[in-house]
């Protein structure tokens, strides 16, 4: 009882992540399930280093593939602004092989309805159970600063993450779409470097 109490200290809880190392190999492996929605959105939002939920919420009018951009509306980003992911070859190969008629890109057995929430997480599991689908954007940051010479803001945008700071944030007006354009070029290459890749 002499002992003063002790704060409460919330703990951060980090998801499982893949060492990013191991993708190629596992994205080979993916890629031998494409024929299953769940399988090609999960390769989608490891390409887009996407949250789950913007892939589960893609509509078709969110594509230009003329200009080879993803606009994921503010309306369903956590930073409330619209943001642009940069379409990879890879990314406008799986779009072409999708039926169009869907309300949503990636749709569930209801084509007027999107993927279960849990979808990508079943083929996850069934390929490698210890991590989560969420976890591949840290394996996408980690890669782009172990294995690139990507200045860090250019990741950081790709992930949608607020550039810290307020004289960085009134001063930085622009996206660096071109710079991030050439970063998922690279990172999809990275992806399909495995020998398991059918592609």
């Amino acid at each position: 009882n002499a002992l003063p109490k002790q704060s409460k200290i919330a703990k951060v809880t980090h998801l499982a992540a893949m060492p990013y190392d191991e993708l190629p190999d596992f994205m080979g492996e993916l890629r031998q399930q494409e024929g299953t929605t769940a399988a090609i959105a999960l390769e989608w939002t490891i390409l887009a280093a996407a949250r789950t939920d913007d892939t589960l919420g893609f509509t078709w009018p969110e594509i230009d593939t003329e200009k080879k951009v993803w606009t994921i509306p503010a309306a369903r980003m956590k930073a409330g602004a619209d943001h642009r992911v940069p379409l990879t070859d890879r990314m406008l190969q799986i779009l072409g092989k999708l039926d169009r008629s869907t309300e949503f890109v990636f749709s569930g057995v209801n084509p007027k309805k999107k993927l279960p929430h849990e979808a990508m997480l079943k083929v996850l599991k069934v390929i490698h159970p210890s991590v989560t689908v969420h976890g591949f954007r840290s394996t996408f940051k980690d890669w782009a600063s172990e294995h690139t010479a990507y200045p860090n803001e250019v990741s950081e945008m790709a992930l949608a993450h607020k550039i810290p700071g307020k004289v960085e944030g009134a001063y930085r007006r622009g996206d660096l779409f071109e710079k991030r354009h050439r970063l998922m070029a690279d990172w999809a290459n990275y992806c399909a470097s495995s020998s398991r890749d059918p592609a």
